[in-house]
């Protein structure tokens, strides 16, 4: 497993990954989280993970040389969080191929967020999700080190602020 900065030629590889993390969520039953349509068919989305990639750092893991899972690091969170009152690195866009889930993918990537974090000599790094389907991704963020905060809802889709602080 080797994780890479990324850069905005990436943003294929990082769709395709987003895709196949809503495929592998809606195999499982969850289409609350991101929804049933791939990321790379709506115009909207694929500006948003655009743009979020221009405004911070993108990361992709790869393993043997295919990649298996992207996140963003940038110095704010999205529009529907407040930004913290202090600098920050926030984790966005954090995915996992479907066909690598089960590989600590996930938690090498959250390992290099808090590297980054520390790195650039910021004491908070944060992360938002999804808390619907009875909380399992925010336990999941738990189980990494993170400590609940804020929850907020953007129309029905309720999600959770999580930090660590270093």
């Amino acid at each position: 497993m080797k994780i890479r900065k990324g850069g905005a030629e990436d943003l294929p590889a990082m769709l395709a990954i987003l895709d196949s993390a809503v495929v592998w969520l809606n195999g499982k039953g969850i289409t609350a989280q991101w929804g049933t349509e791939p990321f790379s068919t709506r115009p909207r989305v694929v500006e948003q993970v655009a743009r979020t990639m221009s405004e911070g750092d993108p990361w992709i893991v790869e393993v043997d040389g295919v990649p298996a899972g992207t996140m963003t690091l940038t110095p704010h969170p999205g529009q529907y969080v407040e930004p913290a009152d202090e600098p920050e690195v926030y984790v966005r866009f954090l995915a996992t191929d479907a066909d690598f889930h089960g590989h600590g993918v996930g938690a090498a990537l959250l390992a290099h967020a808090e590297a980054e974090t520390r790195r650039r000599g910021v004491e908070l790094l944060r992360v938002d999700c999804f808390a619907g389907g009875g909380g399992r991704l925010v336990e999941y963020y738990e189980r990494q080190g993170f400590t609940r905060t804020t929850a907020f809802e953007v129309g029905d889709w309720p999600g959770q602020v999580l930090e660590r602080r270093f």
